[in-house]
């Protein structure tokens, strides 16, 4: 295998995605969610797979770093085995959701690569469709057409497919890029309060 060839060729596909993500999408999900820091709402933040690991590192910067309530269903093992085993995979997070009290002041944030479908993580659809039902906002970054996710989604960010066999790395990947770029415009603007109020 040519490494120099490949790493070329991953880093170039990178690079394209930056050219032709949809910047628009990211905006109207960094205006959510900083709407919901000021309405002091907490956000919940789905993920699968990767996109769980995803989940639990933007849960600690949400809650450091942009001064939002959040929380995954991933971080508490305990938990989400339980519901897993006692009321079925598809049905976890939406119950876990129901148990949180998901409300109309609160938000979903959906990282995935598909978005969800009847046959691909029917989790993710049955939180989903929850949460809409609550009319609490939904954020969803994901990839390929967008899944469920992108149907009941007030902001979707897609990661746009430069290559069918690295749909999942450059999904995954590009979920942490626009995660630390809406944390950081959240945190940037609480900065710019903060000086505000000094002066």
């Amino acid at each position: 295998m040519d490494y120099k060839k490949y790493t070329e060729q991953y880093l170039s596909e990178t690079v394209m995605i930056a050219h032709i993500i949809d910047q628009s999408e990211i905006v109207a999900a960094i205006q959510i969610l900083s709407g919901l820091r000021k309405t002091r709402g907490r956000l919940f933040i789905l993920g699968v797979g990767g996109s769980a690991a995803n989940a639990s590192h933007a849960v600690n910067d949400f809650r450091k770093l942009a001064g939002i309530e959040a929380y995954a269903p991933t971080d508490n093992v305990s938990e989400l085995t339980a519901r897993i085993n006692d009321q079925g995979w598809s049905s976890s997070y939406r119950k876990w959701l129901e148990g949180s009290r998901i409300s109309f002041n609160d938000a979903l944030l959906v990282l995935s690569v598909g978005g969800g479908s009847e046959t691909t993580s029917p989790n993710l659809v049955e939180a989903t469709g929850l949460a809409a039902s609550k009319r609490a906002k939904i954020v969803a970054i994901v990839s390929r057409d967008g899944g469920y996710a992108k149907s009941r989604a007030h902001a979707c960010v897609l990661v746009p497919v430069m290559n069918n066999d690295r749909i999942t790395p450059h999904a995954e990947g590009w979920q942490g890029v626009v995660l630390h770029l809406i944390v950081n415009a959240i945190a940037d603007e609480i900065a710019n309060e903060s000086k505000k109020r000094l002066l």
